[in-house]
């Protein structure tokens, strides 16, 4: 074990955040292992928080060597930028719901009592690259996702 110039121990395990979740990292590490350790799939990015008001830092996906502090935090991507009915929409969680998705589609949406929806989406993850989604039902996002939302008359 020894310590870096700033005064960082190398060579023991630090703890830190990832999503809010506590880990246990080999300290230096490499953004590779960060990904991995958080699960953060491909086509999500990881952001080592910054502090103050400067911009928050993106880990790149590779070997390259990271020094970690005791408690540090770290997050997956913020914004998932979904495509509904043509329109580019922005969301912050990772998993989202019939309604949220229609409430995106139809911010105001069509009157009557007898108004449904039919939501479909394709481009997904992998757990959920294609499908539908019913009332009540929720679904893992990612970039780029399109969702079709239609109203339909329950007569």
């Amino acid at each position: 074990m020894s310590v870096d110039p700033i005064g960082i121990l190398i060579g023991v395990k630090t703890r830190i955040h990832i999503d809010r979740e506590v880990y246990e990292s080999p300290n230096p590490t490499t953004g590779e292992a960060l990904y991995h350790l958080g699960e953060i799939s491909h086509g999500e990015e990881l952001f080592r928080e910054a502090g103050g008001d400067q911009e928050d830092v993106l880990v790149p996906r590779d070997g390259s060597p990271i020094l970690l502090t005791e408690d540090e935090h770290f997050y997956s991507q913020k914004d998932f930028r979904l495509i509904v009915n043509l329109e580019e929409k922005l969301v912050t969680e990772k998993k989202q719901s019939f309604g949220d998705i229609v409430k995106l589609a139809y911010p105001k949406p069509p009157s009557g009592n007898q108004i449904s929806y039919k939501v479909s989406y394709r481009k997904g993850p992998p757990a959920n690259p294609k499908g539908s989604l019913v009332e009540g039902e929720s679904v893992k996002v990612k970039n780029g996702m399109i969702f079709d939302v239609a109203p339909t008359d329950k007569s």
